[in-house]
């Protein structure tokens, strides 16, 4: 084991013996990589690690995620030992309603940072928050945001893909403040990495730009020794690879691939302890000694956060353009109230101009926004903001564009982390049919909470020429699907702009805004003066009739001016046409609202999408109509394809004249 301390080896035995313990009481668990990266965790927390138990959410202190969320007992071992949690709660492993849930979830386990457990992702949240470090320390002329970004990971992390991307980034972006621990064991689920992985990554690493450094994974002095070198000024990010061995110390089965996802036996955990010098037969053992060893710098952290906030308060009191840039950076989401621009009625335009427009009249209003396009600048309308903010990194840490080049799963991902990390307002573009690469991304943002701004243009067959691979089908009913998540399709550039208000207002989701290529009209203010109002409620009467209407139709984005289109052409019946941009916000109205909107008196009702038909059967009912598509497009210009599916005024009415 090197030349560890005869306490630091004995706290390192304790958490193992709660390691054990926890997933054995559980019957269910990873104690296998667990137990490999205990030493690096330990140290980690107990030397170097920058927190304040008595301020957990100290703007300033160092960042730590468990990107092998697999390995959560060994992190709440880690945040007993520092008093976060009780030893009830690891007897509680895994089990409803505890706070040790079977992966670390930063909204209900208190000194978690970040939900991990999805491989790889946990990799490109640690890139985010440094990235996150990096602008606000910009920002405060490094006086302020000044901390460090550690990430754990496992040989499965590192298998992912979206590591490799967000990695990629990061030594481009020179994040020097990002230090990433790779327990390389060699074993995962399946049996050894030989099986699947060649990778040399020493070599793929130096040839991202970062700092590579090969420790024993066991040794305390070399992983303090590679910490400190991680720590100073490189210019780059560092990669510590720690050599270790799977269920580390286990008295039979150490680096056995059975370990991974499965308890060790009670005989095998009492003849482990054994050697550990732990009592072999009491559970969750914590002697007090080793509780006030890794306590030791407690005092001293308490201090740091005090003076930190002490030095704070003096800059802000002296430094206004530092004062009004901290305000701004965490002002309540719900607080911001947008000065959007206003567009000429009539005019026909994609409601991704409008985006682009709307951006460009926010970009300095909101200091903290910060993000960019996955290689799609000018398709997707932010290469206005690139060209006025400058690329993050290459032009200095305080521009605000970020080349994520065509790597849509890790911009997702770093999203999340720089949303996690706080002060920014993260956002990210591409084409809505790539909206599939970012999907579980977006899973873990709604997961999480986490504000963060989808934007996704070219939202359906309408992209034309770029053929069927490029034009989304499934796409929008697919996201809607995701619990937590805000889907946005506005009608026009006016709905647009009252989209992006709400977007941005959101304090515990995430929102996506589906945007098209194609030009719409830009509804009247005079004839449409409820726009703005009826956005806010997710659906709204767009076109009303006098009295009770004999049908009601309902669209979505660039279908809203087909249905308005279509009424017009029925003569003889009373139609009512709804705008509903978002069916979330819909739903979380009043019954009373929603009726007044969708009468429940009239069953004659028809909708309009061009994607998918089937969740729209929930407003017009199985005897309904719904204009869609179900199968993929094909390579033409928008306006032969809208025609050969159907997609004019005339079909539309035809499909509504068929209903009665």
């Amino acid at each position: 084991m090197g030349n560890n301390s005869q306490m630091d080896q004995k706290a390192v035995n304790v958490i193992k013996g709660l390691i054990m313990d926890s997933i054995r009481k559980a019957n269910s668990g990873h104690p296998g990589g667990s137990m490999s990266s205990t030493d690096f965790a330990y140290v980690l927390y107990k030397d170097f690690l920058r927190y304040d138990v008595t301020n957990p959410s100290w703007e300033n202190r160092d960042r730590f995620v468990l990107a092998a969320g697999h390995e959560s007992p060994l992190l709440y071992g880690l945040l007993h030992l520092a008093g976060l949690i009780k030893v009830e709660d690891l007897k509680q492993f895994r089990q409803l309603g505890s706070i040790t849930p079977g992966h670390p979830e930063h909204d209900v386990t208190p000194g978690v940072e970040a939900t991990s457990g999805p491989l790889g992702q946990g990799f490109c949240v640690g890139v985010g928050m440094a990235t996150a470090e990096a602008f606000l320390n910009a920002k405060t002329n490094d006086d302020v945001v000044d901390h460090y970004t550690y990430v754990l990971s496992s040989d499965g992390d590192f298998q992912e893909p979206v590591s490799t991307g967000a990695a990629a980034l990061a030594g481009l972006w020179k994040l020097g403040k990002l230090i990433v621990f790779y327990d390389s064991n060699d074993i995962q689920l399946a049996g050894p990495t030989s099986r699947c992985d060649c990778t040399d990554f020493k070599k793929v690493y130096e040839g991202m730009c970062w700092q590579v450094l090969e420790v024993d994974g066991h040794n305390h002095d070399e992983i303090r020794a590679a910490v400190k070198a991680g720590q100073a000024e490189t210019g780059k990010p560092t990669l510590i690879i720690g050599k270790t061995k799977m269920a580390a110390g286990a008295a039979t089965c150490e680096g056995d691939h059975c370990t991974h996802g499965s308890p060790l036996s009670n005989e095998e955990i009492a003849a482990t302890k054994k050697c550990f010098g732990l009592p072999e037969n009491e559970l969750f053992y914590v002697p007090e000694d080793v509780v006030a060893h890794f306590r030791t710098r407690f005092p001293e952290l308490k201090k740091m956060s005090a003076d930190w906030q002490t030095k704070l308060e003096s800059i802000l009191a002296g430094n206004k353009e530092i004062a009004d840039f901290w305000a701004e950076a965490f002002k309540p989401r719900n607080e911001i109230k947008l000065n959007l621009p206003e567009f000429e009625s009539g005019q026909s335009m994609a409601t991704r101009k409008a985006w682009g427009a709307c951006l460009d009249a926010i970009t300095d209003e909101l200091p903290t926004l910060i993000g960019g396009s996955a290689d799609l600048d000018p398709s997707n309308q932010t290469a206005n903001f690139r060209k006025k903010m400058g690329d993050f990194a290459l032009d200095g840490y305080g521009a605000r564009n970020l080349a994520f080049g065509v790597r849509e799963f890790p911009m997702s991902v770093i999203m999340n982390g720089m949303a996690l990390h706080g002060g920014v307002i993260p956002f990210g573009a591409t084409f809505l049919t790539f909206s599939d690469y970012c999907r579980n991304g977006m899973r873990m943002s709604a997961l999480q909470k986490l504000p963060v701004l989808y934007i996704y243009t070219h939202d359906s067959f309408y992209v034309g020429e770029d053929g069927p691979t490029h034009q989304p089908i499934e796409h929008v009913a697919s996201l809607r699907l995701i619990p937590n998540m805000l889907i946005l399709r506005p009608a026009d550039a006016r709905e647009t702009a009252a989209c992006l208000q709400i977007a941005i207002s959101q304090t515990d989701r995430p929102s996506s805004l589906m945007l098209t290529r194609q030009g719409l009209p830009v509804m009247d203010k005079v004839e449409f003066p409820q726009v703005e109002e009826g956005v806010k409620r997710g659906g709204y009467i767009v076109k009303d009739c006098e009295g009770t209407p004999d049908m009601i139709a309902i669209a979505a984005g660039s279908e809203v001016s087909l249905a308005i289109d279509a009424a017009d052409l029925i003569k003889d019946k009373k139609i009512r046409v709804v705008s509903m941009p978002s069916m979330e916000l819909f739903e979380e109205q009043d019954q009373a609202y929603k009726d007044s909107v969708l009468d429940p008196k009239v069953r004659v009702r028809v909708a309009a999408e061009a994607g998918r038909p089937e969740i729209w059967y929930r407003y017009v009912g199985l005897d309904g109509a719904v204009l869609g598509i179900d199968h993929f497009g094909a390579s033409a210009p928008a306006s032969q394809l809208a025609e050969k599916y159907g997609f004019t005024a005339g079909n539309l009415a035809e499909i509504m004249k068929n209903q009665f």
